[in-house]
C-alpha cells in the first residue's frame, strides 16, 4: 500500500482521509499546533484509526513544504472567515455577548466589595 492510498485528493485545497469526511488539516492542526499525540487525536476523531493518523503525519513529514503551504492556506482561510464573521455578527450573538459582559462586570464588582 502506498502512503497516498490513505487519502482522497478531492482538489488542490481539499485532501481528506479516505473513507471519512475529515481533512488532513484537522489531524495536522491537532498534531502540530496543539501538540497532541496520535492516540489522543484518535480519541478526538472516533472515525479515524491510529494507522490513518500516523499515515497523515507521515504524509506531512514526507511532503512538508507542500503540505505546510496547504496548512498555511487553510489557517489563512479560517482567519479570514472568523474576521468576516466578527464583522457581521448575528443579533443573537451580539445580545449574548452583551449579557455575558454584564454578568462578568457584576461578578467583578462583587469580588472587589
Amino acid at each position: 500500500m502506498q502512503l497516498e492510498d490513505y487519502f482522497d485528493f478531492l482538489s488542490e485545497d481539499d485532501i481528506r482521509i479516505k473513507g471519512t469526511r475529515i481533512g488532513i488539516e484537522s489531524v495536522l492542526y491537532q498534531y502540530i499546533h496543539r501538540a497532541q499525540e496520535p492516540k489522543a487525536i484518535v480519541q478526538c476523531y472516533h472515525t479515524l484509526s491510529l494507522d490513518q493518523v500516523y499515515a497523515t503525519i507521515l504524509y506531512y513529514l514526507y511532503n512538508e513544504e507542500r503540505v505546510g503551504a496547504y496548512l498555511a492556506d487553510y489557517l489563512e482561510y479560517c482567519r479570514k472567515s472568523k474576521e468576516e464573521y466578527e464583522k457581521n455578527l448575528p443579533p443573537v450573538v451580539v445580545r449574548l455577548r452583551h449579557l455575558k459582559a454584564q454578568r462578568e462586570s457584576a461578578e467583578t464588582r462583587i469580588v472587589h466589595l
